[in-house]
């Protein structure tokens, strides 16, 4: 059945940043008709959805998330990273069995639909990751998803580190068993360089080339994890990762604050991906990445919410907004319009993940996987321009509808695949538990 999304403001974030008053029309998947003449091609019956005082924007794209802490939202604040790691985020994941597992997914894939983010970038655990990608299957998201990988490092507990050969096999297991799936595939996902071996690295990093899929890992994060790298193998994290065959098109650095000029000359001249966290940053004290410098040395930005426990939400307004903000003040007021600021949430982030040709802007014949936004709410009045409102006013609470692949996820702020009362129970009783495996307080609400 077709399906018309009335009346709306039309954000494509192509090429040409046109914005169109009118209709959008999606059938078998794609967009296949907007503006003018939308409403009278489609075929009856026809499913309408009302965008009046709306705009209709791509969905979001978070190249970086965790979904397997979730559950740990409000249990690791207001600690720094090395710390927060080995404290907190380390024995938690270590203390996650398959129904917390799956109830920390629902709980972030929930958020997630309900703030207009229609495709991720997730890195997991050590363990259960099939878990994880059935909840994200099961939810209707578009996702690149893997197994966190880890054969070495201090502090790590015991039942998180993993042999290399191990590893391998398991993360060539996911791949191959989501190899068909036509929404979710699998990133390989080596943790960080303080985390991996040089063997798990390199055969990680041939094994995406083969398979021709990404390496997703966490690089020039904070000051104080590069020292330690430097320290211990004499050079950045960024530099060795590159050494070691993490570099090009496929590969995606999470953060990239600690990068100096030239090495995001490096970075831009492989071609490899950076995503930027600004709340995630600020709240570990990682610092503020140089999205405008990035950007102008040819790097492909895109963003994301990280995890809960270090940001403490997974809402993409919040993230476009603070970046935007944030590159005022370190290169200047125009230097982040909030325009581009939409583009790298959207089309720029799928460019990240290397689905681009299918989604990431309105455009006849991609994937219909949008977001309709109201902006009725008093907090986005009473106009102005619609880049500006949508950046720096509006909230995850004004997302009306959400659109994947042709299939609505969302209606009227209503989630059509999860059952709302039932996640959060879910998370709420599997997050006490967690936390009293792990021996951490989780605080007096999960009592």
């Amino acid at each position: 059945m077709d399906l018309l999304v009335r009346g709306g403001t039309l954000v494509t974030c192509d090429a040409a940043d046109r914005v169109l008053e009118g209709d959008l029309l999606v059938r078998d998947r794609r967009i296949v008709a907007m503006g003018d003449g939308a409403a009278a091609a489609a075929r009856p019956p026809c499913r309408v959805l009302d965008a009046r005082g709306a705009a209709v924007i791509p969905g979001f794209v978070q190249a970086h998330v965790h979904l397997v802490q979730v559950l740990f939202r409000g249990m690791a604040d207001d600690l720094p990273l090395l710390q927060w790691l080995r404290e907190r985020i380390w024995p938690l994941e270590a203390a996650h069995d398959e129904k917390s597992l799956r109830a920390s997914a629902e709980l972030g894939l929930l958020e997630l639909v309900r703030g207009g983010t229609t495709s991720i970038l997730d890195m997991g655990t050590t363990h259960g990751h099939e878990v994880v990608l059935d909840a994200i299957d099961a939810s209707g998201l578009r996702a690149r998803s893997g197994k966190a990988m880890m054969d070495l490092g201090e502090g790590v507990p015991t039942r998180l580190l993993e042999t290399t050969r191990d590893s391998l096999r398991e993360a060539a297991a996911h791949a191959k068993a989501y190899r068909e799936n036509p929404r979710v595939r699998v990133a390989f996902a080596p943790r960080f360089v303080l985390s991996c071996s040089e063997a798990l690295v390199r055969e990680t990093a041939a094994m995406a080339a083969e398979l021709q899929l990404l390496v997703h890992t966490h690089a020039a994060e904070h000051a104080e994890e590069r020292d330690a790298v430097i320290r211990l193998l004499g050079d950045t994290d960024v530099k060795v990762l590159a050494r070691w065959g993490v570099s090009g098109p496929r590969a995606v650095l999470a953060h990239g604050v600690q990068l100096d000029e030239a090495e995001a000359r490096e970075v831009a001249a492989a071609g490899t991906r950076v995503v930027h966290c600004p709340s995630a940053n600020l709240k570990l004290g990682s610092g503020i990445a140089q999205v405008h410098a990035l950007r102008r040395a040819g790097v492909v930005v895109g963003l994301g919410a990280d995890g809960a426990p270090c940001n403490n939400n997974l809402d993409a307004f919040a993230e476009m907004r603070h970046m935007a903000l944030l590159a005022k003040v370190r290169s200047g007021t125009s230097t982040l319009p909030a325009r581009e600021a939409l583009r790298v949430a959207t089309i720029e982030g799928a460019k990240v993940l290397g689905i681009d040709d299918q989604v990431g802007s309105l455009e006849l014949g991609k994937e219909a996987d949008l977001a309709v936004v109201d902006l009725g709410a008093p907090h986005a009045e009473p106009g102005g321009d619609v880049f500006g409102r949508l950046v720096y006013a509006c909230k995850s609470s004004d997302v009306r509808h959400v659109v994947v692949a042709g299939e609505l996820l969302l209606r009227d702020r209503e989630p059509t695949r999860f059952h709302v009362d039932e996640v959060l129970a879910r998370a709420r009783k599997e997050a006490r538990r967690a936390a009293a495996r792990a021996g951490i307080e989780a605080g007096p609400l999960f009592r």
